[in-house]
């Protein structure tokens, strides 16, 4: 069995994976690992590539687009590794990021999920950490009402701007590009719920992780690469009305609060 279960998600862009692919096996050729790849909508292109340059990778087409979370519980079907580390095609590992996640999560067995820092590959590194959203977080985020005080007020906590430690430290949830699990763990809390197509799963499942008892941390001393598109960023009124992502986000986030109604915030325990 090897130690962990590299489980790559990525849609229509061959040529972002090969970049992802190749720094696994640069960074983690001295490590025992496996590699996975589910890949949606997969064409002719991802296709060819994967079986001439990447033979040796688990790899798992899905004709068409199924969704961010169906992707994750189809990697969770095939791994088994004692940790799973997820990460979207558009990372790019640094060379002692997954070395250092099995060292930092062997020694801490209380933590069932982990994120790294993560940068831009202009080297600005990206908010990833976050608190649970409120009713009115995605509101403030994607329309001009993120102007005023009250607001910013509000994204400030939300996004914990009143953290600011060099050390590992426990967060509500971290962004689905990169978590580090222990399969244990995972195998408690279960899949990733499919009923989010996009947006909010990760916020969910880390919700999960956190009910039934695990740890959720940020890791800013691991590093890695992360091409931040920010797809349903796009603020204002046009963007509230046009950006078909901002509306995927805020139909999620129904769903989410729908799931939640009435049910008490699991309690977060400080690293």
């Amino acid at each position: 069995m090897p130690k962990v279960s590299i489980a790559v998600q990525s849609y229509k862009n061959p040529e972002m994976l090969s970049l992802c692919l190749k720094s696994v096996q640069k960074y983690c050729v001295d490590l025992d690992y496996e590699l996975i790849v589910a890949d949606g909508e997969t064409g002719n292109d991802t296709k060819m590539m994967m079986r001439e340059d990447f033979p040796n990778v688990i790899f798992i087409p899905h004709k068409d687009n199924v969704g961010f979370g169906k992707m994750v519980n189809a990697c969770i079907d095939r791994a088994v590794g004692e940790y799973v580390f997820f990460i979207n095609f558009d990372t790019i590992l640094e060379k002692d990021t997954v070395g250092k996640f099995i060292a930092f999560m062997d020694a801490n067995p209380k933590i069932g999920l982990a994120g790294p820092k993560q940068k831009n590959f202009n080297g600005k590194y990206e908010n990833t950490r976050f608190r649970f959203y409120q009713p009115q977080t995605i509101l403030y985020r994607r329309t001009f009402l993120k102007r005023f005080a009250f607001a910013k007020k509000h994204l400030a906590y939300f996004e914990m701007e009143d953290i600011h430690s060099s050390k590992p430290y426990s967060v509500d949830w971290v962004i689905g590009s990169a978590m580090f699990v222990r399969k244990a763990a995972m195998e408690k809390v279960g899949k990733m719920d499919s009923r989010f197509f996009m947006y909010m799963e990760d916020v969910d499942w880390c919700r999960r992780f956190w009910e039934k008892g695990y740890i959720v941390c940020y890791n800013p001393q691991i590093t890695m690469y992360h091409f931040y598109g920010k797809g349903s960023a796009k603020g204002g009124l046009r963007g509230l009305l046009f950006n078909k992502l901002t509306w995927v986000h805020i139909s999620s986030g129904i769903k989410y609060f729908r799931k939640y109604h009435n049910k008490p915030m699991p309690r977060i325990i400080k690293i």
